[in-house]
């Protein structure tokens, strides 16, 4: 008999989130009923965002996961089973799902919609390089920091799922790259991927004073994921009506309760500086063109992607952990095996 394993938040973290914290439980398989879909997880996201949904506040767009309530990604499944009108067996389809090996989706499931997967891209592209996290590196270059040729675009964690995209993508326009990461490794792999400059933040003791060596004329865009400490030295090193893209915070996600400070919030009046937030969903309408982007730049050559992958729902856990722990290069994602049997 087909069981369905789900993996649920056991305990609340307490700063960087532990394996502990979540649990592997096995069950029935979900019987659908009229206007849902069944449907086989094949590659799930992990994503910094995730954090925020395991605490107990409402601080998040995402209600709060429940003490024994199932983990949840945006991931990658096929329709197994189908009572939904526009749905059929086969179909490959995206979606905030379940972390399961089977997940119940409806037409207000966030995010829900086929796709197509190509022959020649790896399913987990689906949740990485060609889902969510390449998406927010080519709309957010283009719509929110609309990026020019000449200009110097500075990338936050400029090797992680957003940023080793974003790097790329930048380049591609004609830009000057300055990439910021943590360590030397992460240094070196920047630098592969065409950053002009790399800032390690790890080994600068003025962070305001490396970021300036490695732009000293000044930002023009900044594609901001970590807030913080790092936000607050960019501010002093952007060009006057500098825009900044902030699409995370994670400097601050393992302990909401104490965020950090921007001890020069100033500089956005004295710089006349644009700094929007940024969630993909909004832009939906510019997802299709980010895409045929995405989907070029790795046929062409001049995108490459780099996952952090582990396989089997038993991983998902210990994988969210290493994101969340700053052991992570380029996409997190996790890859399911075939069903569990009892």
């Amino acid at each position: 008999m087909t069981v369905n394993r789900r993996v649920v938040l056991a305990s609340r973290p307490r700063g960087v989130p532990v394996p502990e914290n979540f649990r592997l439980e096995s069950g029935p398989m979900p019987e659908i009923a009229e206007g849902e879909i069944l449907v086989r997880m094949r590659a799930i996201s992990m994503e910094p965002a995730i954090r925020g949904w395991l605490d107990d506040n409402d601080k998040n767009y995402f209600d709060p996961i429940p003490l024994g309530g199932t983990m949840r990604a945006l991931s990658v499944g096929e329709v197994v089973a189908s009572r939904l009108s526009g749905f059929a067996p086969g179909d490959m389809v995206r979606g905030l799902f379940g972390w399961e090996d089977y997940t119940v989706a409806t037409a207000e499931t966030v995010l829900l919609q086929t796709i197509e997967v190509a022959p020649d891209m790896p399913i987990t592209y689906y949740v990485g390089v060609l889902g969510g996290s390449g998406q927010t590196a080519i709309v957010g270059l283009d719509r929110i920091g609309r990026a020019r040729p000449g200009e110097t675009v500075a990338i936050s964690a400029a090797v992680g799922a957003v940023g080793h995209v974003a790097v790329q993508y930048a380049r591609r326009l004609g830009c000057r790259v300055v990439g910021i990461v943590g360590g030397p490794e992460k240094a070196r792999v920047a630098a592969s991927f065409g950053c002009d400059a790399v800032v390690d933040y790890k080994s600068s003791p003025d962070l305001e004073a490396a970021i300036r060596a490695a732009a000293p004329e000044g930002v023009d865009v900044y594609f901001d994921g970590v807030g913080g400490a790092m936000l607050d030295a960019m501010l002093n090193s952007m060009k006057t009506f500098g825009r900044i893209i902030c699409c995370g915070m994670i400097a601050g996600y393992n302990d909401a309760e104490n965020p950090p400070p921007l001890t020069n919030a100033w500089q956005i009046v004295a710089r006349e500086l644009e700094l929007k937030g940024f969630l993909l969903y909004s832009y939906a309408e510019h997802v299709p063109a980010a895409l045929d982007t995405l989907r070029a730049g790795l046929r062409d050559g001049w995108l490459r992607t780099i996952e952090h992958k582990r396989v089997g729902l038993a991983e998902a856990g210990p994988l969210f952990c290493e994101l969340m722990g700053g052991k992570t290069l380029g996409k997190a994602v996790l890859e399911l095996e075939g069903p569990a049997a009892a």
